[in-house]
């Protein structure tokens, strides 16, 4: 107790501080990788050091910790290749802290939601396959190079022509950004995700949705030209079998409002809050 009561009296302000950094910096990371591959991976390295520790503690294990000090730089540069998608993911949200205050009204967003839906469920009625990308945050210029440049209004007609099957553009996907289709055609990565039994039938439209997901915050809006189904992919998940008035209610609950979404985007209940689609009335 005298000892514990010394190391109390030794503690200053300064070490408090200095703690409360390091554990902001940890949670901070966890709360990046959380709902990842990521998880698996650290939880992974963690144990590995945990074995390690044992054995060259509890045994005199000369070889085997020359092996150790020999292979941990190796470790260490490749941890940033392992966790790429999250550290990616990390410099973005930093990057998001000045558009905080970036978008336009409200009013603005629910028609270009309300127009999505709609072309989504006409298309989904003539069975028209259809690919249509919403940009939130990070930028998709890169594929946006890939594809035509429309740079018009949204609208349920407009979404209905491009993905007519007579038209060329159909295939590809539409890039959508602050109420406008901005290029269609598009080509968007397909996912590199493990395909579980129940997706194993998904088409390329889908993979893609996925795919862009992975990569980006965008919301990537599939309808299914063999059964007319309606899906929503969104980091690296896809909600499907979806009719317009659902199909509207879930894009609210991941596009708007964006002041609101980035601020709560940085705090564990709040990104669980938006990133979980309210149940339908």
């Amino acid at each position: 107790m005298n000892e514990l009561w010394y190391l109390v009296q030794t503690i200053t302000l300064a070490n408090v501080v200095d703690i409360l950094l390091v554990a902001l910096v940890f949670y901070l990371l966890l709360i990046l990788i959380r709902g990842t591959r990521g998880v698996q991976l650290l939880r992974g390295v963690i144990l590995i050091v945990l074995v390690v520790l044992a054995l060259t503690s509890v045994v005199a294990l000369p070889a085997f910790g020359w092996l150790i000090d020999k292979t941990i730089p190796a470790l260490l540069l490749a941890l940033p290749i392992i966790f790429q998608p999250e550290l990616r993911r990390a410099f973005e949200r930093v990057g998001q802290a000045g558009s905080l205050f970036r978008g336009f009204r409200e009013d603005q967003e629910g028609e270009f939601i309300f127009g999505v839906a709609q072309a989504c469920q006409r298309l989904s009625e003539r069975r028209h396959g259809a690919l249509i990308v919403l940009e939130r945050d990070t930028g998709l210029q890169e594929y946006l190079d890939t594809g035509t440049e429309v740079d018009a209004k949204l609208s349920r007609q407009l979404l209905e022509t491009i993905f007519y099957p007579s038209t060329e553009l159909h295939d590809g996907a539409v890039l959508a950004s602050n109420g406008k289709v901005m290029a269609a055609g598009c080509v968007m990565p397909l996912s590199a995700g493990k395909v579980h039994g129940g997706e194993r039938h998904l088409g390329l439209r889908h993979r893609a949705a996925l795919g862009i997901s992975e990569v980006s915050d965008a919301i990537a809006v599939v309808v299914s030209e063999e059964t007319g189904q309606i899906a929503v992919a969104h980091n690296g998940r896809m909600i499907r079998r979806l009719d317009a008035s659902r199909l509207e209610t879930i894009l609210r609950a991941f596009y708007q409002p964006r002041i609101r979404r980035n601020w709560l985007a940085w705090l564990p209940f709040g990104r669980k809050r938006l990133e979980t689609p309210p149940e339908p009335r």
